[in-house]
């Protein structure tokens, strides 16, 4: 299984398929965002909190919310590597805190 695996990311020994690893780490951001609820998966965030209690929001957002961005926290030395990653990632971040700050308004 190991074998596979290296035989997809690395073409020989100093060079590896950067179109693959990529994907890997865009695959891996984008559950991050459905985790916590950026920009285009923001939506599900306002069905969710309609709980029948104040505490299961707040148990929803110390759990779930935190659990996307300690999962980006924790790849973010993997993230550097690819530039095009990192790029998504900050317009990903900007949008979401724009648009979630002019939602809080209203």
């Amino acid at each position: 299984m190991f074998e596979i695996f290296n035989n997809l990311i690395y073409k020989n020994d100093n060079d590896f398929y950067f179109l693959f690893v990529t994907l890997c780490a865009f695959l891996l951001f984008f559950g991050a965002i459905a985790k916590s609820a950026q920009f285009p998966l923001h939506v599900w965030l306002l069905d969710v909190m309609e709980g029948p209690t104040r505490i299961s929001a707040l148990i929803h957002v110390a759990t779930i919310v935190e659990a996307g961005i300690f999962l980006v926290a924790r790849l973010l030395s993997f993230f550097i590597v690819i530039p095009y990653i990192m790029k998504l990632i900050v317009l990903i971040g900007i949008i979401t805190v724009l648009l979630e700050g002019t939602l809080a308004f209203s």
